[in-house]
């Protein structure tokens, strides 16, 4: 499970989507696919709608959540005509049910898609407000049996104990358990998410999708960014 930000797709940009950074990404997937995994992904909104920001200007929380899981419907479809056009089979599925553009989200038909060689894209979150797309990136692993969790932060390639932006002497982890990074509150995932991965031991890999071939990297078992697992020697 690959998870994206929906700032991921709007490059140097302050809104919207970039057409050098979706096609940067579709053939991202495209290179990781010849490793013959199945590749499953969530994104986000954000350079669309955020809903927490609308919530602090008076809006009712539920709608402005809703109106969070259409932005990540807008993202899906482009990142889907963009992998569409790099040659490869892929299948947006929504948790809302918008059926002239995509699939409903059921599981079973998910694992199929993904026994069938296609890409397969969870928008809409996990159809409920109060949830973000980090808890639907969580479950929807756990639910089709992911081995693991790939977290893409836009320009940060790890873990660390405070922003490496601000900070010149952050410290980068290469491996953190759940409960140091629960315990430390590390901005790394929402709480929810993070203790959906440790209770079900998928270990997640935080890394920076836009050096080019990390995915692919992080797909072969190459340690790079920062993984989070129950125990700090594992080997993922």
């Amino acid at each position: 499970m690959v998870k994206l930000s929906g700032e991921s797709l709007k490059g140097n940009s302050n809104f919207g989507i970039d057409y050098n950074s979706l096609n940067y990404l579709a053939n991202e997937f495209k290179d990781a696919t010849k490793l013959g995994v199945q590749i499953a992904v969530v994104i986000g909104g954000g350079n669309f709608w955020r809903g927490h920001e609308w919530e602090a200007l008076g809006m009712d929380r539920a709608t402005a959540d809703y109106t969070g899981m259409l932005a990540t419907l807008m993202n899906a479809l482009a990142l889907q005509d963009a992998i569409e056009k790099n040659g490869m089979p892929v299948r947006t599925m929504s948790a809302l049910e918008v059926q002239a553009v995509a699939e409903t989200y059921i599981r079973r038909k998910a694992t199929s898609h993904l026994n069938k060689k296609r890409i397969v894209i969870f928008g809409a979150g996990i159809g409920d407000p109060y949830m973000t797309t980090d808890t639907a990136a969580a479950l929807r692993s756990i639910e089709i049996g992911a081995d693991i969790l790939c977290m893409s932060k836009n320009q940060v390639d790890g873990v660390y104990d405070s922003d490496p932006n601000n900070n010149p002497n952050a410290k980068k982890f290469d491996n953190l358990e759940y409960i140091d990074a629960i315990n430390l509150r590390l901005k790394i995932m929402d709480g929810t998410a993070l203790s959906l991965c440790m209770e079900n031991d998928l270990p997640i890999v935080v890394f920076d999708v836009f050096k080019k071939g990390n995915l692919s990297k992080v797909l072969s078992g190459i340690k790079i960014g920062t993984t989070i697992s129950n125990s700090k020697t594992k080997n993922i």
